[in-house]
């Protein structure tokens, strides 16, 4: 068998197909998230914490130089802060989101109960009493 037919073969398998569309709108749709974090939620948490840029906090272990054109070496602490808001926030949505899908799901698959039909003793109830009924032949 031919590498270009084995690979072939992998490709059309359906799990590695899935998988690529995964990827692709999971890409997708970490922009959406993305933006929803820098856009919506960031600029309100801004303003709660007085309009303080986590991003701009960092610890100078040697300072720069423009002339000297040395870069300055710092720890920028401030943002792995971001980053960390950013991961809470975003943790949140998507628990928010599967939460909501799975309540769905369970709503869905909660089919409403077949209508109960008699038991054996209603039925034997019934023909009893009808039998009783005719009196005697």
């Amino acid at each position: 068998m031919s590498v270009f037919k084995e690979f072939q073969e992998f490709i059309s398998r359906g799990n590695v197909v899935d998988l690529a569309v995964a990827v692709v709108i999971g890409a997708a749709f970490g922009k959406i998230v993305t933006s929803f974090v820098n856009d919506i939620i960031m600029p309100p948490i801004g303003m709660l914490t007085g309009g303080m840029d986590f991003g701009a906090l960092k610890l100078i272990l040697k300072p720069g130089n423009a002339i000297a054109k040395i870069a300055e070496v710092s720890i920028n602490y401030g943002t792995f802060i971001n980053t960390i808001i950013q991961f809470l926030i975003i943790a949140a949505a998507i628990f928010l989101m599967v939460r909501l899908i799975n309540n769905l799901q369970r709503k869905s698959e909660e089919a409403p109960p077949a209508p109960a039909g008699p038991t054996t003793e209603d039925l034997l109830t019934q023909i009893r009493d009808l039998l009783a009924n005719r009196g005697p032949s």
